[in-house]
């Protein structure tokens, strides 16, 4: 190939294909255009997410690995890899590894940080937060739902959090659907507040599973219904707006990761 330069840009995946749309494949796009002398591949880190949309859909994807073998192939010398993931937890650990697998395999390769990879990150998307959801009035707070990863600590959440009581008066709480801290924070937040009306919303790059399901879902252990179960158990009623946006659809968040990829360094 004449181009011996390449972006990979590497995502975890969704089987929903509107919030893909939406948001892995507009960051897909910012990061191609952003960079218009690579050539640009994709992969996603899921097996099974990648799996299920080459059996139901027909859609092969490649895996980071996958991607990078191509590159080699195609003659690619010097390599970008951004990954739209929010921290540097289990998912970017892996990628790194992967990654650093590759270094004697070309001239050059870089890996651009995960979203809030350090404190100005999180003062940066916490100005985002402010007006990427409903502008709430009395009596009204904002929950975000995060993931959470068993290999890296809270700090961002906690700077994050921080952040957010500072700007926002303390009626923006986070929490996370797998490891620490939980769905706790939120519903402490709920019972110590008593608001009538919470937005939920994912603090994630897609609005895929955990949006559709484990936080807006009908099921009795959903964020949603816990937080409402929360408010009665204490003699109130709350209404729970669900926005099922995910992070890759704010512009704002979509700019970080290009100028992460800008910062990019080589491993």
């Amino acid at each position: 190939m004449k181009n011996k330069k390449a972006m990979l840009a590497v995502s975890f995946g969704t089987s929903f294909p509107q919030t893909r749309a939406l948001t892995i494949d507009a960051i897909d796009e910012d990061l191609r255009n952003a960079f218009p002398g690579r050539a640009f591949y994709n992969a996603w880190t899921s097996g099974m997410i990648r799996k299920k949309l080459r059996e139901r859909d027909g859609i092969v994807i490649p895996s980071p690995a996958e991607a990078l073998e191509q590159m080699v192939a195609d003659g690619v010398k010097d390599v970008l890899v951004q990954a739209s993931v929010m921290l540097m937890g289990e998912e970017f650990v892996k990628l790194r590894g992967i990654v650093s697998s590759f270094k004697d395999r070309f001239d050059r390769i870089a890996l651009g940080a995960p979203l809030l990879a350090c404190e100005a990150d999180v003062k940066r998307f916490g100005d985002i937060v402010r007006s990427a959801y409903p502008e709430r009035s009395e009596g009204e707070m904002l929950a975000l739902m995060g993931h959470g990863s068993p290999v890296t600590d809270l700090k961002a959440y906690k700077v994050l959090q921080r952040h957010l009581d500072e700007k926002e008066h303390g009626d923006v709480i986070l929490g996370t659907v797998e490891f620490e801290p939980g769905i706790e924070p939120v519903l402490e937040a709920v019972r110590s507040r008593r608001p009538r009306r919470v937005y939920l919303a994912p603090l994630l790059i897609v609005a895929g599973d955990h949006a559709n399901n484990d936080m807006a879902g009908d099921e009795p252990d959903s964020w949603k219904n816990q937080i409402a179960d929360a408010a009665a158990a204490e003699g109130f009623e709350t209404e729970v707006c669900c926005i099922l946006k995910g992070l890759g659809e704010i512009p704002q968040v979509r700019q970080m990761f290009v100028d992460h990829a800008k910062e990019a360094k080589e491993l």
